[in-house]
C-alpha cells in the first residue's frame, strides 16, 4: 500500500471514528431525555419540551401545560424542571458526562456536557425508573428516624433549602392534617379548580394510553369503564367532603409529614430547589419509602400564611408537603415518547 493509500485509509478511518462517536453521544443524550422524563410533576402535566444541541441539551418550559388555577405563578412548574434537570444529571454522570448547568432568566435550563474520566456511576440512577407517586392508602408503619435522617442527607440543610418532618401523631401533625382538610374544601368548592382538575383526569385505558400524560384511572384507583359512565362516577367523587374522608384515611395510614421551603422564591430557586427534592425523592426510593403529595396548604394563599405563622416560618416560602410511609407499589402515570418532547 503507497503512502496516498494509507493517507486516504486513515482519512476514512478518522472520519468513520468521529462519525462512530458522534452516534454515541446522540444516543447517549437522547438516553439522558428519556430518564429525564421520568421526573414528576403537578397532575402529570409533563410541562417540558427538550432541544438537543452538539454539546448541550436545554429543558424548555412548555407554558401549554400550565395550570393557572392550582399553580398560577408557574411555581410547581418550574420544580419539576428541576426535578427533571436532576435526573438528566445524573444520568449523564453514570453515562461518563461532566455537567454545567445554567438558567436564563425565562427558565430555561441549559445542561452542557462533556465526557469526562473523573465521573462515575450515581448510586442514585438505578431509582429513577422505580421512583413513583403513591396516592393510596399505606401500610400504618413508622419510618424510623436514622431511615429519615439518611433520605433528608441530599438536601442541604441551613442553607438555602430547608426542611421539617413531623411524625404521626405529634401534635404537628394534626395541625399540618387540619390546613390539608381545610385546603381540600377550599379547592373541591372552586369550580374553576375542580374543571382544571378534570381535564387532566384519565377516565379509562383507551383515554390513558391516547393521552399518555395527566392522572390515569388506574393511579387514582378507578375500574377501567367506558368513558360515558366513568366521567360521571369520578365526577361524583370530586367534592370536599369526600376528598376529605379519601385523604384522612391516607394521612392517618402514614408515618410522617416532611415540609420543604426555601428562603427565596425566583424561578431559578424553585429549580434548584426541584434538583434536591428529586434527589430526596430518589433516595427514600431506595428505602423502600412511598410518598405522595399534600400540597394544598401550600397552594392555597391563605393557606399558605397559617403554615408560615403556626411554624414560625417568617422568612421561608413553603414550597412541597409530603406525606411518606410504605406502600405496596401503585400503577406508574404514563409518559410521553422522547420524540413527542424533543423540539428539532
Amino acid at each position: 500500500m503507497n503512502m496516498k493509500n494509507i493517507r486516504i485509509f486513515v482519512g476514512l478511518l478518522t472520519t468513520f471514528i468521529i462519525i462512530n462517536d458522534m452516534n454515541a453521544q446522540k444516543n447517549d443524550f437522547y438516553t439522558m431525555v428519556e430518564y429525564a422524563v421520568k421526573a414528576p410533576s403537578g397532575h402529570n402535566t409533563q410541562p417540558w419540551k427538550f432541544s438537543i444541541g452538539e454539546n448541550a441539551i436545554d429543558i424548555i418550559p412548555d407554558f401549554s401545560k400550565t395550570l393557572p388555577v392550582v399553580d398560577s405563578d408557574n411555581r410547581e412548574l418550574f420544580i419539576s424542571l428541576g426535578c427533571a434537570a436532576e435526573n438528566l444529571c445524573i444520568t449523564a454522570s453514570t453515562l461518563g458526562y461532566k455537567t454545567d448547568m445554567s438558567i436564563s432568566q425565562e427558565g430555561i435550563i441549559s445542561i452542557h456536557l462533556a465526557k469526562s474520566d473523573s465521573v462515575g456511576h450515581d448510586s442514585l440512577f438505578s431509582q429513577i425508573e422505580k421512583r413513583q407517586t403513591n396516592r393510596g392508602v399505606y401500610e400504618s408503619k413508622r419510618v424510623e428516624e436514622n431511615i429519615l435522617k439518611d433520605c433528608l442527607s441530599v438536601i442541604p440543610e441551613g442553607k438555602e433549602i430547608r426542611f421539617y418532618y413531623w411524625e404521626n401523631g405529634s401534635d404537628s401533625y394534626e395541625r399540618v392534617k387540619q390546613l390539608i382538610m381545610e385546603g381540600n374544601t377550599i379547592q373541591m368548592d372552586d369550580a374553576m379548580f375542580v374543571t382544571e382538575l378534570k381535564s387532566w383526569m384519565r377516565m379509562n385505558k383507551k383515554e390513558s394510553v391516547a393521552k399518555k400524560d395527566g392522572l390515569g384511572y388506574d393511579v387514582f384507583g378507578a375500574p377501567n369503564l367506558p368513558a360515558f359512565i366513568a366521567r360521571p362516577a369520578i365526577g361524583s367523587f370530586l367534592n370536599s367532603k369526600k376528598q376529605n374522608k379519601g385523604d384522612l384515611k391516607k394521612i392517618e395510614s402514614s408515618s410522617h409529614f416532611i415540609l420543604f421551603t426555601s428562603v427565596n422564591n425566583t424561578v431559578s430557586d424553585w429549580i434548584t430547589f426541584g434538583r434536591f427534592m428529586q434527589r430526596f425523592l430518589l433516595k427514600s426510593t431506595a428505602h423502600g419509602i412511598a410518598h405522595a403529595y399534600m400540597n394544598q396548604p401550600c397552594e392555597v394563599g391563605e393557606l399558605r400564611l397559617k403554615l408560615k405563622e403556626q411554624f414560625s416560618l417568617d422568612n421561608e416560602y413553603p414550597q412541597i408537603l409530603l406525606r411518606i410511609g410504605y406502600a405496596e407499589p401503585a400503577p406508574y402515570a404514563k409518559r410521553k415518547r422522547i420524540d413527542e418532547v424533543i423540539v428539532k
